[in-house]
């Protein structure tokens, strides 16, 4: 990816983090954009990810077999939202940019991705729920050190 890519992702993804941050509650702040703690929430997460996410993500949030290597026609399989993947590594904003965009619209160059983008799908609302719901399932060390990634994005 060119030195341009990467600048014009870094502000898109920085105008996205203040957009969601200017929209989130600010009682929900120090955890991020999501409202993982939130039942209410959780559930209807839950649903909208077996309707939306589980064909390709899993039921169990497993993810595809062999999801880091590119498939025979160089699409990158479906990564897992478990523990075993690698969606805590990212900040709230930009999981939240990849599952409304796609993962092609924030990546671009040579990278193959089958992620569409929900926003003609799902509302922003729907999309933070879905993404607080995965994040429900992670083991406490897990959302510990994602929160931590949330608050060094922000700064």
């Amino acid at each position: 990816m060119t030195r341009t890519r990467l600048l014009i992702l870094a502000a898109l993804l920085a105008a996205i983090a203040a957009l969601a941050f200017l929209t989130t509650r600010p009682d929900q702040a120090s955890d991020g954009l999501l409202a993982y703690r939130d039942a209410t929430t959780i559930a209807r997460g839950e649903t909208l990810y077996a309707e939306h996410c589980a064909a390709c993500h899993g039921a169990n949030l497993q993810g595809e077999p062999d999801w880091r290597t590119p498939d025979a026609e160089g699409y990158m399989p479906a990564p897992p939202h478990d523990p075993t993947g690698h969606t805590w590594h990212h900040p709230d904003a930009q999981l939240f940019a990849i599952t409304k965009f796609g993962t092609q619209a924030l990546v671009g160059g040579t990278y193959k991705s089958r992620m569409e983008g929900y926003e003609n799908i799902l509302s922003d609302a729907d999309i933070r729920a879905t993404l607080a719901y995965i994040k429900s399932t992670w083991p406490p060390d897990i959302i510990a050190r994602h929160n931590r990634i949330n608050a060094n994005a922000t700064d």
